[in-house]
């Protein structure tokens, strides 16, 4: 498979440090190996899936309580970081060199792998789409305490690498879409 862009050199990019160490980089490396098992299973490309895993909550903001505590509620009701992450992975892939359609992707994946913030309806996902979101729904844990799980850096980074080879290796059965 050839890529651009690895989910290495994202990981250790101070935009990606800083932001989606916000959220918990436990929870963003869990998400993104998750979507590259779905993806596999689903026939998308799993290197798309596995950075829109890594990435989706990279617009998050620091909602804490005057305790240091995260405010759940507090969240949910003024949430749109889905919104800022999209812009703000798009930003990151294109200055790492990504291929500007798959950037795209990835950004849209990271749009809308959840519909916290969007008035009620119904969404129509794209393949790429689902699988992120499925990955996340599936690594949540109540009260938002996915995003208190700690690794430290070392452990991360042998994921992120372990992650990489596999997407390397990954031979697809089945041609997919370029931006599925």
């Amino acid at each position: 498979m050839n890529r651009n862009v690895t989910l290495e050199m994202l990981f250790i990019h101070p935009i990606a440090q800083k932001y989606v160490g916000r959220s918990g980089i436990a929870h963003a490396i869990s998400v993104a190996e998750k979507a590259f098992d779905i993806a596999i299973k689903s026939d998308v490309n799993p290197d798309l899936a596995a950075k829109a895993g890594f990435l989706h909550d990279i617009g998050h903001y620091s909602w804490y309580s005057g305790s240091g505590e995260w405010d759940y509620d507090m969240y949910k009701e003024n949430d749109i970081h889905a919104i800022k992450g999209a812009a703000r992975a798009h930003k990151l892939l294109v200055r790492c060199g990504e291929d500007f359609r798959d950037a795209k992707a990835i950004a849209l994946a990271v749009l809308l792998h959840t519909d916290s913030y969007l008035p009620e309806g119904n969404l129509h996902l794209s393949p790429l789409q689902k699988v992120v979101a499925i990955a996340d729904e599936a690594d949540e844990e109540p009260g938002g305490n996915h995003h208190y799980r700690q690794i430290d850096y070392a452990n991360a980074l042998t994921r992120i690498k372990r992650l990489d080879s596999k997407i390397n290796n990954y031979q697809p059965s089945n041609h997919f879409e370029r931006t599925s």
